[in-house]
Order: C-alpha cells, then structure tokens, then sequence
C-alpha cells in the first residue's frame, strides 16, 4: 500500500523506535517515543502495526518523581528519548536537558507504570543503548573520560546504570556540525553507528559508519550523508533528520526520522513543530545500505501490507484521552483541573501563560495548518479571564478568552509576541458565557466571538510568529485551555475539525 508522510502529525519530535513480541515469536508490535521537552507527562508511547498507523498508549515519565520540571524554560527539560526492548523489558533512556543527568526508565509492561530513573554518569544529550550479546553499551554526544568530544561510548550495567568501562570517543562524524543522536545496531557482520549532522533546522541529515566492533574503528559511508532534504526543492517537508533505523515483519528496512513541514513551499516557516517521518532503506551486497529517493524523504511511498492509513480529522472531548491526547505545562497543580468526559472545568490561579512556571493549561498539540476550532466557556468568579491560547512558548502565544470586568464580561484577544504584549481588541459581552471560535489556515489564525447567536470577528495573528524559525527553540503549537486569576471556567462542546489541502 502506498502511504503519506508525517506518519505522525504535530509536535513529536525524536523519534526512537523498536520492535518487540512475545515468548512464541508472536504478536509483534512497533513501539515508538518522542520528546516531550517541558510538558508532562513526558515522552509520549505509541504503538503500530505496520509503522504507519501509530496509536498512543500511554507515557514513560507520569511521576514528578520521574523528572525534575519546575520552572523549565520553553525547550527545556526531556530531549530525545530512545526506546529499547531486551528479554521482554522495554527501556527508555533520555536527558534532562535543563538538570544534565541522562537516565533511563524501564517496564515490563509497556501499558503500565515505568520504573524510577536510574541515571548514568555521563555527560552530552540524546543517550542511546546497545543491547549485544551479556554487554550494554551506553552512548551519547559529548566528552569522553580523556576530554575528547564527539559520539561516546562506554560498557555499563543495566541493573544500576554503573560504568563498567572508561567512556571513549568512538565516532567524530562526517564534518557536519552539531553531531547529535546516536545509535548503534548490530546487522549482520557490522556494527553500524547512526546519527545526525547539520542541526535540527534546514542543514539537518542523517549520516553513519560502520565497524566490525562496537569500539571502532568506523569506516564512514563513502556517500553520506544517507537521508537530508536540506536541498530538496520545491518541498515543504524539510529538516530530516535524527532518525532511528528499523526492521519491518517483511524484512525490509526503514529510517523512522523527524522533519518538519514548512507553511508553504516558498515560506521557510515551520510551526507545528518537529513531526515523525517514515523513508525506506535498502541494503547493498557491500553492506553499506541508502534511504529514500536519492537520499531525500518524499511525501509518499510504498510499503509491503494490506492495511489502509487513517487519519483522525476531529477532535472532541468525547474522543481523545485526557490522559493521552492532552499535556500540561511543567507539573500541573491537580487541584485546578476537573476533567471529565464531556466537561473541562479549570480553576485559575495568579500564574500567567507568560511566566515560566505552571498555570492552568490543559494543551493538544495541532495537528495540521487548516482547522476550525469552537468551544463553549462559561465563567465565573471575581476577577480573571479563561480562554484558549495557540501556544508555543512564554513569549509567543495568541490568547482569547472571556473577562470578568468589574461587574461585566467582556471578550478580549491578545497576542504575544517575543516578550510585546498586545491587547488586539475587546468587546463587551452580555454575561460569562460565550463560544470561543478559530480558524486556522497555513499563514493565519483568525479569533472570532459568539454569543446569542451572533459571531463577531476580534482579529488574526500570523502563523510565522509562532514559529521556531521566530521563537526558537524545539517545540511546536499547542492549543491549550486556560484559566487566570481569581475565577472558574468551563469548557463544553469542545472540537476542533482539521481540513485537508
């Protein structure tokens, strides 16, 4: 069958993937993580059939006591997790970026609880394991035990994170810069090391070598880097990279990558964040193996399988998780959310969507440019307001909501941008209840108040600003419900309804 990319839409950056089945050989699943940065929980699971449709079952890190998030800065926090599955216990191993300890979790059962951290004495980001054979091998980009820096590697045990050996540089990369990501597999008769190069932006790629031994020497592939769509044009999927290789129940091959899908093919903006991508890989007799369509991610291939690609295109209260679709900002303070089925009653603090801190957000990510979003709000209380913000950081986010004034309501838009606060327009409602309406497209979102019936247009905010190429950093839109102050509000029919091109 022939399918589409992202094979997973939205802020899901890094992705890390693994096969794993029962005792029998049977029952074979694909399971992926992604970072989740200064959201919690933290790294989202997911689970697949075929590497194409992805279902979220749950997160690795559900405990404050799992990871240190208070007070983290936009992009702060959980990097670039890897997962792994060895004798029926699936690991995760990330940093936290903003602590600098790399840790892993662990399960032996991928729908429950993980474990505690167990950290290891290393230093650098995107910590990757090698299971080969009675060792495991614990590697990362940073400074190894003689101060040299590049891919690092040492020996450790499992049980405790402890080295077992003295942390070695093994691998300086091809010359790109901002070597990142790496990962180790074991084909055949070599030991390939695969990373990237070039920095998570328009240089991105994915480069590797090869040895016949886990410590090196590698051997670089003679035409790397192996995948980038840094001079692919005109396409709007750019920024492949950092990817992690897998095998499909065919015996094929696959590179599951992020990327990023530009606004329009001649606007280098990108807002929804970093999304998950999936390219072909074929070996060669000599061993050495490429990816895609001469070394780029195209928008479509075909995959061995009778099965068929779903998208979903509505979300609502009724049908996504509160614990799965939705994230919170740093660790929530439980008590101001009541979450239900059809309801989300929210309770505000003095804590503002621009503080880096904890206020009362419940977020989705956005999923696709063109939507139209309407909820029900209802406030009351003394002093505040409750609305829905298009947030990518503290400093850049559109907010709508409703106002207690005094003894009057009124709707109000504001946008923020790299730390201006603007008040767009205000308009004074009858009483607390309204519905909160936008409409979205690839360069805008449009904020629109109802009430009795009547729609009244409060103004746009561009869809640029609200990207990492302006706010920077590593993260994408997240559609949030709010509450400020001293005030309850409460969200009903809630749905947003994606279009596609």
């Amino acid at each position: 069958m022939r399918y589409k990319n992202p094979v997973l839409k939205g802020f899901y950056p890094d992705p890390s993937v693994c096969f794993a089945c029962d005792s029998s050989g049977a029952n074979g699943r694909y399971y992926m993580v992604c970072s989740s940065f200064q959201y919690f929980p933290g790294v989202p699971v997911f689970e697949s059939v075929d590497l194409v449709n992805w279902k979220q079952i749950g997160h690795a890190l559900t405990r404050k006591s799992q990871v240190a998030l208070e007070k983290i800065n936009s992009s702060g926090g959980v990097f670039a997790p890897t997962i792994r599955y060895n004798n029926g216990r699936f690991y995760m191993v990330t940093t936290n970026d903003t602590t600098h300890k790399n840790f892993y979790v662990w399960t032996d059962d991928i729908y429950g609880e993980w474990s505690e951290p167990v950290e290891v004495d290393r230093d650098g980001i995107d910590p990757s394991l090698l299971f080969d054979g009675d060792k495991v091998y614990f590697l990362s980009n940073g400074t190894d035990d003689y101060g040299e820096g590049g891919v690092v590697q040492c020996e450790i045990n499992i049980e405790t994170g402890e080295k077992l050996s003295h942390a070695k540089c093994i691998w300086k990369g091809s010359g790109g810069r901002f070597l990142e990501s790496p990962h180790m597999y074991k084909i055949g008769n070599y030991y390939y090391l695969m990373a990237a190069e070039g920095g998570t932006e328009y240089g991105h790629m994915i480069t590797y070598a090869r040895s016949d031994s886990p410590w090196g020497t590698f051997e670089n592939y003679p035409a790397n880097p192996v995948l980038t769509n840094r001079n692919k044009a005109p396409c709007i999927i750019q920024g492949i990279g950092h990817g992690d290789l897998v095998q499909d129940s065919n015996g094929e091959w696959h590179i599951v990558s992020l990327g990023f899908r530009q606004s329009h093919m001649w606007m280098p903006y990108h807002h929804l964040g970093r999304e998950v991508f999936l390219t072909p890989v074929k070996f060669g007799g000599d061993g050495w193996f490429t990816a895609g369509s001469d070394g780029t991610t195209d928008d479509t291939y075909e995959i061995a399988g009778d099965f068929e690609q779903t998208e979903k295109n509505q979300y609502t209260f009724e049908n996504t998780d509160w614990t799965l679709d939705w994230c919170f900002l740093r660790h929530p303070h439980e008590e101001n959310y009541t979450l239900t089925d059809g309801k989300a009653v929210l309770r505000g603090t003095d804590i503002t969507l621009d503080e880096v801190d904890s206020p009362t957000f419940v977020g989705i990510r956005q999923r696709d440019f063109r939507f139209d979003l309407g909820t029900d709000i209802s406030l009351s209380g003394e002093n505040g307001c409750g609305g829905v913000t298009v947030y990518m950081t503290e400093l850049e986010h559109y907010d709508i909501a409703v106002r207690k004034i005094g003894s009057g309501y009124e709707a109000v838009l504001k946008l923020n941008i790299g730390g201006i606060k603007h008040e767009q327009t205000a308009v004074p409602l009858t009483s607390g209840k309204a519905k909160i309406i936008i409409r979205a497209d690839n360069f805008q979102y449009n904020f629109y108040v109802s009430q009795s019936g009547k729609e009244e247009y409060l103004g746009c905010g561009s869809t640029k600003y609200l990207s990492s190429e302006v706010a920077g950093g590593f993260t994408g839109v997240v559609i949030g419900l709010y509450a400020v102050g001293d005030i309850s509000a409460e969200f009903t029919n809630f749905e947003i309804n994606y279009t596609q091109e």
